[in-house]
């Protein structure tokens, strides 16, 4: 065996150790959320205006990205945590007969575009989530 095949063993049976024994966090079940603030929303409505959106789950993903139509409120709706486009009386009060239409009632077409892509980086989408590691 040559030393560059013992080294890069022992840095493989490093990982896993380090994988082994720490706690990194099953993102199955533990996916991030923030919140973010609707600003014409916000200023249309006197009060601040701030949805919680959180990262989507690797299956949801992969159903998402079948999709051909309205791929971004699609993203928000399965991403917004709060409010709740699904809610009887948000759908009653914009005359929505599904979720997507509430979606496209309140906001601009702008800003579900921004919604989609803050659910698309809590994801792990359009970031950079890994860096190369050079070799010698």
């Amino acid at each position: 065996m040559t030393e560059t095949t013992k080294t890069q063993s022992n840095n493989q049976l490093n990982i896993l150790r380090i994988l082994l024994d720490g706690d990194a966090p099953d993102v199955r079940t533990q996916r991030e959320t923030k919140v973010y603030e609707v600003r014409r929303l916000s200023k249309a409505l006197g009060r601040p205006v701030c949805f919680t959106l959180r990262g989507l789950p690797y299956g949801r993903v992969q159903e998402l990205q079948r999709l051909q139509e309205d791929v971004p409120c699609h993203i928000v709706l399965e991403g917004c945590v709060d409010p709740s486009f699904r809610d009887p009386e948000l759908l009653a009060k914009y005359r929505a007969a599904t979720p997507l239409d509430a979606i496209q009632a309140l906001l601009l077409p702008g800003e579900i575009e921004d919604l989609s892509r803050a659910v698309e980086r809590l994801t792990g989408f359009r970031q950079n989530t890994i860096r190369e590691i050079k070799n010698g």
